[in-house]
């Protein structure tokens, strides 16, 4: 085994390491989320701690790691007699990305099940990681029913496998830690909720610091064991430290005053349900445990909120991450305030100033939020405001315009719920909720002979292959005779994300204050469609005299709202040139994810101009996506008295079909799902 890197080697990162000494400290904590960018010493910083964690005596041959004072009754291996327990090393389990569902939760040997009647179990990744840690490297990648799976086992503390009439449960509590890079998507709110604490992490700026990062990493690559000796004494010094707390844990008082802390900081950022409360309790105790302390401070309760509360309080991807920690200062002094002369150990300090008192103040390493921002656009600008280079609404560019005059980037209009734009036929590309698609999950639509491993057991397409071999097979009256070749996979159809391109028109025909307004809103409203979907996102703009990808496909459809917000608009409308980059990021992708289907979405009013026969070369380029078989959805936003039409006769270049903004909003036309199916079947 690999020499790990020495935890107290890690230089800065503060944060990290404090967040994941408290569940180390208090499992009950629930673990924690670690965000940041790449070659931020998140995957190191997790391995480190292994080798601080207390071994675990197990009973001997049990593969459900079971304690021997106090063995699991429900154990699969069970029961397990009075034996002397052996010591390991607490275990780091990685889980994959693309791990399956039995890889997670563990399997039933089908096989063996149907040929000799035995109820086989095996146990999965939950059951290696039991007493250990769990570590799940870009948990935002990972299938959504996967995340579901792991965070209700880390919740209930146990594993629960039901498939084929087979019941099976055993015990599943450990350390759970995920980390992420916010550019490449984010969790759903709901399971964000799950996590217990969150931290973000970033390279530091300081030049001595990375000069000491880069000097301590080259001397771990050249001597691991050597440079692991050198820091063996810190190390033992902490894994005697994080020993100490826990048998200081079931000693502290969490005092009524602190309660009240905790309860009123919840309320004051509107965090949904109870788990944050919750949560902050036991962070807070076991903050107390670390600094040695049997009394819960108010100190504690400020590095708790800013532990356990950034990440539940986001309602959308749009969100910026993040507590505004004047009004955390403000409300725990009013708390106190409150409560007066009640008896609160955690209180000697009746006023810890904005800082907190000491400390607890320079936690958390979240960048404060202003609430509320409003992006609402302002009210009576609709192309009025006597801007010279505004072309009236619902006319083409005016001969006398400045063409190539830019204009400031608008503010969107508030996002409303889209209408569902899905692609047609059958794909077979990432789990998502957008198209229908062959997947593991879903409802049962046939069955086909198993390739590879079989994990969706068809009973009856089993039974009926089976069946007519039984003569032959001298049936002797004991039940059915299965062969291996008799096995069936059960095809299943569910539903996938798509890579939704959105190529968006930013020219001066589009530049009118309140209509772009409009467009942005209505972009945003499909960005959080795409987020809920969980579909890959791309952003192509143009005007003036060219196109350019704003943003590359990405899963982070937070960058894209931004890269759409400051959007600056102005000019010609190539609009040809928008078409043709998409195709080119089009083709790049299919290549990179030949299973994901993509779904075009051409954001403009038709209105080409600027070099020779700008429409004829737009419809050109529009059949030449039509000719992939690409889905496309062209959203009008023509207005005004004088109506052209020419997004409309884009839609069918393109083989799709066109959508005004009022259209788009859910609650409108009935159709538009059918309407895109068909035009995607007609093509």
């Amino acid at each position: 085994m690999s020499t790990p890197y020495p935890f107290t080697a890690i230089v800065g990162q503060d944060d990290l390491r404090l967040g994941l000494l408290l569940n180390a400290v208090s499992p009950a904590v629930g673990g924690v989320l670690v965000r940041g960018e790449k070659g931020t010493a998140k995957s190191t910083a997790v391995r480190a701690l292994a080798a601080l964690m207390p071994e675990v005596f197990v009973v001997p041959g049990c593969r459900f790691s079971c304690d021997p004072v106090s063995p699991d009754p429900a154990c699969p291996d069970g029961p397990h007699a009075e034996a002397a327990g052996v010591s390991r090393a607490a275990r780091t389990v990685e889980l994959p990305v693309g791990a399956s569902e039995d890889r997670l939760v563990g399997a039933l040997d089908i096989e063996r099940a149907l040929s000799e009647g035995v109820k086989a179990f095996e146990p999965g990744l939950l059951a290696d990681a039991h007493r250990g840690i769990l570590y799940v490297d870009e948990v935002n990648l990972l299938h959504d029913h996967l995340v579901d799976l792991l965070l209700d086992a880390a919740a209930m503390g146990a594993s629960y496998v039901e498939r084929e009439g087979v019941s099976v449960r055993h015990a599943a509590r450990f350390l759970l830690v995920g980390t992420m890079n916010p550019e490449e998507g984010e969790l759903r709110p709901q399971l964000l909720d799950r996590f217990g604490l969150t931290v973000e992490v970033a390279a530091s700026r300081d030049t001595d610091e990375r000069v000491e990062v880069v000097r301590r990493r080259l001397a771990y690559d050249d001597d691991p064991e050597g440079f692991a000796a050198r820091w063996a004494e810190e190390e033992s010094a902490l894994r005697e430290r994080i020993a100490a707390a826990r048998a200081l844990l079931p000693r502290v008082v969490l005092g009524d005053g602190v309660l009240r802390q905790i309860a009123a900081t919840c309320a004051a950022f509107e965090v949904d349900g109870m788990r944050a409360d919750i949560v902050m309790a036991r962070t807070a105790t076991a903050l107390a445990a670390w600094a040695g302390r049997e009394e819960v401070t108010a100190d504690d309760v400020r590095q708790a909120a800013l532990l356990a509360l950034p990440h539940r309080r986001r309602r959308n991807p749009f969100d910026a991450p993040g507590l505004d920690e004047d009004k955390l200062d403000q409300t725990l002094d009013e708390a106190a305030g409150d409560q007066g002369q009640d008896s609160d150990p955690g209180d000697d300090d009746p006023d810890p100033g904005p800082d907190g008192g000491g400390d607890g103040g320079g936690g958390g390493g979240v960048p404060p939020q202003a609430d509320g921002e409003d992006r609402t656009p302002p009210q009576g600008e609709g192309g009025s405001d006597g801007t010279p280079s505004q072309a009236p609404e619902g006319k083409p560019d005016a001969p006398g315009r400045s063409a190539g005059a830019e204009q400031q980037p608008v503010a969107s209009a508030e996002p409303f719920r889209a209408k569902m734009l899905s692609v047609p036929g059958l794909g077979e590309g990432a789990a998502g909720r957008r198209s229908r698609a062959r997947t593991e999950h879903g409802r049962t639509t046939g069955a086909r002979r198993p390739q590879g491993a079989l994990t969706k057991l068809h009973l009856a397409a089993t039974v009926q292959a089976a069946a007519p071999h039984q003569h032959a097979r001298g049936r002797s009256g004991r039940g059915l005779v299965v062969r291996r070749d008799d096995l069936r996979q059960a095809t299943r159809e569910g539903r996938e994300g798509n890579l939704v391109l959105f190529v968006v028109d930013a020219s001066g025909s589009m530049a009118a204050r309140q209509r772009m307004s409009a467009v942005k809103g209505a972009v945003m409203s499909l960005l959080l469609d795409a987020y809920q979907r969980r579909d890959k996102v791309g952003l192509v703009t143009f005007r003036g005299k060219e196109a350019e990808v704003a943003l590359p496909p990405t899963s982070s459809v937070d960058a894209a709202a931004a890269r759409l917000e400051s959007l600056p608009t102005g000019g010609r409308t190539p609009l040809a040139a928008g078409l043709l980059k998409a195709h080119d990021v089009l083709r790049v992708e299919r290549l990179r994810d030949p299973s994901r289907r993509p779904l075009l979405v051409v954001v403009t009013d038709g209105r080409a101009t600027g070099g020779p026969e700008p429409v004829a070369l737009a419809g050109r380029a529009g059949r030449l996506h039509r000719s992939e078989g690409t889905a496309s959805v062209v959203v009008d936003c023509e207005s005004g008295y004088v109506r052209l039409g020419l997004a409309g006769e884009l839609a069918r270049e393109l083989g799709g079909t066109a959508v005004t903004l009022d259209e788009l909003r859910a609650d409108s036309i009935a159709g538009l799902v059918k309407d895109v199916t068909a035009a995607g079947r007609a093509a």
